[in-house]
């Protein structure tokens, strides 16, 4: 067999299913047969036209599946072996790896865009919604995934469990501290289990899609708002009686759930940036404190590699976190353009979309 299916990217608002060689293996490379992978709200930018790919790509960063092949320099792995990769492939020698910063290990400059560092899968390379994929720089980026665990068990691992959490950790978020998070999609829900586990003592959610906040104090949030219904910025305050939060997670990627999080800070407090913006932002000068305010904006990547891997499935398989919960769709990869319209449309109550070829 010489030919796969995969989900290609034809242009803005159309992704098909299409056929493609199988690739080749490079010395450093693993062809792994994906067993189960998913989407992401970056797969519908991408779907959307709001950000750019070359077409004829095939799309996805999230594989689970079983190792086909083995490039002749990568050692340390066996055909057959079950394993994930991270929607980050850092190549360890790059000048970001070695200044401590994997994720960002990336081509620069591309499409008017800085390309979004280490991600390569359904980005500058061809990704994981097809039969099989290439991952590059294999020793690196290859996680044996643990017996006791299922292929969905370990398909938040790749992308949002590490986004959501790394999101929680480059907030600083500190024992007692008070956190809120904007929105409570699946990347936000992530992080509000991840503030959970890294000891803060209040968390907000806000979000407005009913089933959202019905999930989220499955994850470990203390409140939530429904900004349908409320201001959320006069309620944070509220329920923190006038000090604000110590830490805000923007994780949806718009102007206004930015700004609110920068509303909500107390003096010196820290604005963990997640979403994926598709135009620019404003600071507004009272939000801002005319930057005499003393606080933080910070942005994150997901972590990617093999370490980064083995560590959230060591927290799946020690019972600390379950995200199996947020699988609430199931679909073949024949059918993945019907998958597309339902995750791109946000319909019944879809929050992470299982694929299996």
């Amino acid at each position: 067999m010489t030919k796969m299916k995969a989900a290609v990217f034809v242009e803005p608002g159309r992704i098909v299913l299409d056929d493609k060689p199988i690739p080749d293996v490079g010395p450093l490379d693993a062809l792994i047969r994906i067993t189960t992978t998913t989407m992401c709200g970056t797969d519908v930018h991408i779907l959307k036209g709001e950000y750019p790919v070359a077409k004829g790509l095939t799309i996805g960063h999230e594989p689970v599946g079983i190792i086909e092949k083995l490039g002749a320099a990568v050692t340390g792995f066996n055909k057959g072996q079950r394993v994930i990769a991270g929607a980050i492939t850092p190549s360890g020698y790059s000048n970001a790896c070695q200044c401590g910063r994997a994720s960002q290990d990336g081509p620069g400059t591309r499409h008017g865009w800085k390309s979004m560092g280490g991600w390569k899968f359904g980005n500058t390379i061809d990704g994981c919604q097809a039969e099989y994929v290439l991952v590059p720089d294999a020793m690196g980026n290859l996680a044996p995934v643990p017996d006791a665990l299922s292929d969905e068990q370990v398909l938040m691992c790749p992308d949002i469990m590490s986004t959501g959490f790394g999101g929680a950790e480059k907030g600083g978020i500190k024992i007692g501290d008070v956190v809120v998070v904007f929105a409570q999609g699946p990347i936000g829900l992530c992080v509000t289990a991840g503030a959970r586990l890294l000891g803060a003592s209040a968390i907000i959610a806000v979000d407005r899609l009913p089933e959202r906040p019905e999930m989220a104090p499955r994850l470990g949030a203390d409140h939530v708002i429904d900004f349908s219904r409320v201001n959320p910025v006069d309620e944070i305050i509220r329920l923190t009686d006038g000090r604000g939060v110590d830490v805000a997670i923007e994780a949806l990627g718009t102007q206004a759930t930015f700004e609110a999080c920068l509303r909500v800070l107390r003096p010196g407090g820290t604005l963990s940036s997640l979403g994926v913006f598709s135009s620019d932002l404003k600071i507004p000068l009272d939000a801002f404190a005319a930057g005499l305010g003393d606080h933080t904006i910070v942005t994150s990547l997901c972590p990617g590699g093999n370490e980064r891997m083995r560590r959230l499935m060591s927290i799946i398989e020690s019972g600390r976190v379950d995200l199996s919960a947020l699988v609430t769709h199931r679909f073949k990869l024949d059918d993945i353009e019907e998958a597309y319209d339902l995750f791109a449309n946000q319909r019944d109550g879809v929050f992470k979309v299982a694929i299996t070829p």
